[in-house]
């Protein structure tokens, strides 16, 4: 069983920054029970709450993955406290501007102090996608990993989904909005690329518990990390094009049948993975 290197392991204050975006995400969602969404001029205090919940869950994500990547103690400790550092002036210019009827990113009635604000949000994002390339760089430049090779597969397949999503940020910095053409909404490019970041991990995680033959292993997670990274990739041509990922046209439903594609591979690989603990569990009782 590959047990020799630990997920969230030594990652407690990465982790405890991404359980605060789910108690910030909360708290708003409480608010928003009482006082609804909007504030005067421009805040939105519903994308105050996706924004705390969907940190929260890339940081827990990269709190995962920082032990497998063999960082040196000091590259790994510099590269925690970056991100701690960017998650925490994000998750609090996001939550403040909203709530101060300011758009944290595009303002077009705050102040010079509001304007700098936001342009240290979108240094304060490049840091981020920085951070997130050399972190990415160690699990590619070994071709054949000796500890955990399924879950580092499945960490490199959801990079690949990574970057195509810091891409999809980059260009909505430069529209200055989500919206492309008549129907184009990078947010959705931007969600599902960020997503394969647990999702990968977690089949390349399950394939390894479940101890199945190398041939049936690797079948199992290239057709999982393919079939969502050609997903993303069809998302994004959609987008390119202006058009909404939710008709019902060659290129969606194409995509969509890739994404339950990779989502069957994930249940395969859990309904192995219980199969083999049963299994176990079974033989020590024999014992």
């Amino acid at each position: 069983m590959e047990n020799n290197l630990k997920m969230f392991a030594g990652e407690r204050l990465l982790v405890m920054t991404g359980l605060l975006g789910f108690l910030l995400a909360a708290g708003i969602a409480v608010y928003m029970a009482f006082y609804g969404s909007v504030v005067l001029p421009e805040g939105n205090i519903e994308s105050a709450f996706s924004f705390s919940a969907a940190i929260g869950i890339f940081a827990l994500s990269i709190a995962a993955i920082l032990p497998i990547a063999g960082l040196s103690p000091r590259k790994r400790a510099s590269i925690r406290w970056l991100y701690i550092i960017g998650f925490l002036y994000a998750y609090g210019l996001e939550t403040i501007q909203h709530f101060r009827g300011i758009n944290p990113r595009f303002s077009q009635v705050g102040s010079v102090g509001d304007m700098i604000a936001g342009i240290l949000f979108g240094l304060d994002s490049l840091m981020l996608i920085v951070l997130t390339v050399l972190l990415a760089l160690p699990f590619f430049r070994s071709r054949q990993p000796l500890e955990r090779p399924w879950l580092v597969l499945g960490i490199r397949y959801a990079f690949v989904s990574t970057m195509i999503a810091f891409a999809a940020g980059l260009w909505m910095t430069v529209l200055q909005g989500r919206y492309t053409g008549d129907a184009g909404n990078l947010i959705v490019l931007h969600g599902l690329g960020f997503h394969a970041l647990q999702t990968l991990p977690v089949l390349g995680w399950l394939v390894g518990w479940a101890q199945m033959d190398t041939l049936k292993s690797r079948r199992l997670m290239h057709t999982g990390g393919i079939a969502w990274t050609a997903s993303v990739l069809l998302v994004f041509v959609q987008t390119a094009l202006g058009r909404t990922v939710f008709e019902p046209t060659a290129i969606p439903v194409l995509a969509g049948l890739l994404l339950l594609i990779s989502l069957g591979a994930l249940a395969l690989a859990a309904i192995n993975a219980l199969k083999s603990r049963a299994s176990s569990r079974d033989l020590l009782s024999r014992v």
